[in-house]
């Protein structure tokens, strides 16, 4: 077995990619990364005892030029002696009719077909054809486009879908050791012309930012590489980490779960955003991983200095809320009954939020800082003009709770904010669904077009100005 060979076959064993006498489905496109690994695997499957099957899926992007990788492709596998399941999908058509991003839809598609072939031959694994130079391209994109340590891991080396382990045992392999061991082998193999187009983000990193950036550093998609494994490891050692500190502090809660505060701020920083995510993913509702800002938003809200009632839409049918040192996250059926009552709302507004949208009170609240310039006194009530230094986030703009109070601006003390209302004539069906604007210690800011509160007053030392403004349905159809 020649040294290529042998890599390989330490790679699979050292990360358990498969045992002898299991059935592999090997996923080839037609170009030399999946056919060199459909020639390496049957060349292994008699020392390994494998069984293969080759799959392959033409999406139908590329008119007769897949026809023929897909014929390719069935040679090829014929001419091993490895059977062949193949698939034409309309894409074209399929997205068409779906609105669905391409890549994505096609992904789909293939990884479902894929699977359904595992399932006809029993197979436990299906072989997937990314290498190095695929898992720098993945790092370098990720860290542009923004990511933490999970997204610096890049591709897995394994992982599961629906109970069949998808592995990639060329992921040590580079390219050009990918092209030499086809040609030292004759395989044959095709190139597909959409590899070239810029427009796919993966493309433009492969063929102009990846060179250009190597000039500085000939060693980079080494270190990339390099660099996906230490975050691979160090990732996983922090899920385990927040995985046992979930199992040991979070309870379950009707519809949810909930956490003691002090518990979650005695941990780091870095265990108390990976137990926010963990929870939100658990029981969350959709797919989609959570964003950055719910994490922290959420974990701000915690803080000693955070209002100590509190609740905020944390995305994928999740809502969050904090009473005093209960931390609960409550599935979207149940929240109503949780937060407030009927009719009640409660969002919480970040630094920088520029517009809020108030479906319940049909208005839309602005935000926005000026300099001292363009520092304007309010033209009415619906406008307010704050000291944006003085202002403690995370606000949250609600209705009108029982005690509310507000300091007045030129009242001593303060005033029930039920008061304000029946002073101003609110009439009572609109006392309900009202904006209130409360900074993160549970003052009073603002109440739109009825009284600003004698907080973050604007002085002659004020150098940063928020302005907020509210617009109500009624303001569109005067």
């Amino acid at each position: 077995m020649e040294e290529w060979l042998k890599e390989l076959s330490e790679y699979a064993k050292s990360e358990g990619l498969w045992a002898p006498g299991d059935a592999v489905v090997v996923a080839v496109s037609g170009g030399p990364d999946s056919m060199a690994l459909l020639h390496a695997l049957h060349r292994l499957s008699g020392p390994e005892s494998l069984t293969l099957v080759a799959a392959h899926v033409d999406h139908g992007f590329r008119g007769e030029e897949s026809a023929k990788e897909a014929e390719s492709v069935r040679r090829f596998a014929a001419s091993l002696g490895v059977p062949c399941e193949s698939a034409y999908i309309d894409m074209p058509a399929y997205i068409e009719a779906t609105g669905m991003n391409g890549q994505a839809a096609s992904r789909g598609k293939r990884y479902e077909f894929l699977l359904g072939v595992a399932h006809t031959y029993g197979a436990s694994r299906i072989a997937l054809a990314h290498h190095a130079d695929d898992q720098a391209e993945t790092v370098l994109m990720r860290i542009l486009r923004g990511t933490g340590l999970s997204g610096l891991a890049g591709i897995p080396v394994s992982r599961f879908e629906k109970n069949v382990e998808l592995i990639r045992p060329l992921l040590r392999k580079y390219k050009a050791d990918i092209l030499r061991y086809c040609e030292s082998w004759a395989i044959p193999y095709s190139h597909d012309s959409s590899n070239g187009q810029r427009h796919y983000f993966r493309n433009a990193v492969r063929l102009d930012i990846l060179p250009y950036l190597s000039a500085y550093n000939p060693q980079l998609p080494q270190s990339l590489v390099r660099l996906a494994e230490l975050a691979s490891a160090e990732d996983d050692w922090l899920a385990l980490e927040t995985k046992a500190v979930y199992d040991r502090l979070v309870l379950p809660h009707r519809e949810g779960c909930q956490l003691n505060r002090k518990a979650l701020l005695g941990l780091h920083v870095a265990l108390q955003r990976r137990l926010i995510k963990l929870i939100l993913s658990y029981i969350g509702l959709e797919t989609e991983p959570s964003s950055f800002e719910s994490v922290e938003t959420i974990r701000l809200a915690a803080s000693e200095g955070a209002a100590t009632t509190w609740s905020y839409d944390a995305g994928g049918g999740i809502r969050f809320v904090r009473e005093y040192d209960d931390l609960r996250f409550i599935r979207a059926w149940d929240a109503g009954r949780e937060t407030v009552a009927p009719g009640g709302y409660a969002y919480a507004v970040a630094e920088g939020t520029t517009s809020l949208s108030l479906p319940e009170a049909e208005a839309i609240l602005s935000f926005e800082e000026t300099a001292a310039a363009g520092a304007r006194r309010p033209g009415n009530r619906r406008e307010a003009l704050f000291d944006a230094d003085a202002i403690r986030y995370p606000l949250t703009v609600r209705n009108r709770r029982p005690g509310d109070r507000m300091a007045v601006l030129g009242l001593n003390g303060t005033k029930k904010v039920q008061d304000m209302f029946v002073d101003d004539r609110v009439a009572p069906s609109r006392r309900e669904v009202l904006p209130i604007v409360v900074d993160a210690n549970g003052l009073v800011l603002w109440i739109p077009g009825i009284r600003r509160s004698a907080s973050a007053l604007v002085a002659d030392s004020t150098t940063r100005f928020l302005r907020m403004k509210a617009r109500f349905a009624s303001d569109f159809t005067d």
